[in-house]
């Protein structure tokens, strides 16, 4: 078992904070891999072929990518901890990437070679200025598969963060951390267990731990650049747009529009994420919310400036009775499946 053990200080520091890098990686691992999750299924089809002739033309994507995809300890330079907050760049991020030399970049490559399980091909290490090669990497799968959809995945990425802020604010860490990933528990007065593997406790100093969440793939790692140290952990919920079966019976009772807005209320919303989440205007996310309020299907409460929209007891009945199983995503805190390989994969 191995421990995040946090000081007093640390502890008081813990912070949430969105990584473009990190859903970037997470997106190109589930695209390198034979067969993604079902609930991504319709993303992963679109992509994958222009995925493979993307790396046909590219040998260092190739190699990074067959590497990250198999390995139990990334490479630090693509697992950059972001400071904190939601207003990280993927420009700053990629700068930090960049600014290894080949020597730290080519160390630290051969450490997640190592920790392989398939046969890797190290040609590719050669190659002149790797890092800056590396993050050029990066910022084309960004361009290609994650920009165009990058507002949907902000909206899950801060629906999540929301909800762990009202576990904390509620009941402390012990619950915020528990469901965030299969392994992920409290443990005594200031460790968070994040792995079964036989790893080196981590000790967080002053700075504090900094919780990122993803989409994509169940998994988790660490990014250990010290004194900084993060946990990226997947989200909540749907990671890929909610759709419905041809037969529903949901939207044949209240209509297509308003069944998406039911379903994507699984979890607690503003009307600005639904708007992202399900791709419509807000004007069209507000008509919704007001028919639905008003048969008692939905809440509205305000928290700070925004109000936060969530199921009813009567929505989720209805939900449940006429749409049991459709759009569900595995949780974190019971899915069995093998992790996505990353650092000290928990």
């Amino acid at each position: 078992m191995t421990l995040l053990r946090l000081t007093p200080t640390a502890l008081s520091r813990c912070r949430f904070a969105i990584s473009p890098l990190a859903e970037t990686l997470s997106s190109l691992i589930t695209l390198q891999r034979a067969a993604p999750e079902p609930w991504l299924r319709t993303w992963y089809d679109r992509h994958h072929a222009d995925y493979r002739s993307w790396l046909a033309d590219d040998p260092v994507a190739t190699g990074l990518m067959s590497l990250v995809a198999a390995t139990k300890w990334l490479p630090d330079l693509v697992a950059v901890p972001p400071a904190g907050g939601t207003s990280t760049r993927l420009a700053d991020e990629l700068a930090q990437v960049a600014a290894f030399s080949d020597t730290e970049t080519r160390t630290t490559i051969a450490d997640a070679v190592a920790a392989s399980w398939l046969p890797q091909d190290t040609a590719w290490l050669t190659t002149a200025d790797l890092s800056a090669r590396i993050a050029a990497v990066l910022a084309e799968g960004w361009r290609r598969y994650v920009a165009p959809d990058w507002p949907r995945r902000r909206a899950l990425l801060e629906r999540d963060i929301m909800h762990r802020a009202g576990l904390l604010a509620a009941y402390g860490w012990k619950e915020a951390v528990r469901t965030m990933t299969p392994r992920s528990e409290w443990v005594g007065d200031d460790a968070i267990r994040f792995s079964d593997q036989d790893y080196p406790d981590r000790w967080i100093a002053d700075e504090g731990l900094v919780f990122v969440p993803k989409t994509g793939p169940i998994g988790s790692w660490t990014c250990e650049r010290p004194p900084l140290y993060a946990l990226v952990y997947p989200v909540r919920g749907p990671a890929a747009p909610v759709t419905a079966a041809a037969a529903d019976p949901l939207a044949t009772l209240l209509g297509p529009g308003r069944a998406r807005v039911v379903r994507e209320l699984r979890q607690a919303a503003t009307s600005t994420q639904l708007g992202y989440a399900l791709d419509v205007s807000l004007g069209t996310v507000s008509t919704h919310l007001a028919v639905l309020r008003e048969a008692g299907i939905v809440t509205g409460a305000r928290v700070g400036r925004a109000v936060v929209y969530r199921l009813t007891d009567r929505g989720t009945d209805l939900l449940a009775l006429l749409d049991p199983t459709q759009g569900r995503q595995p949780d974190p805190a019971t899915d069995t499946r093998p992790p996505v390989p990353g650092v000290n994969p928990a």
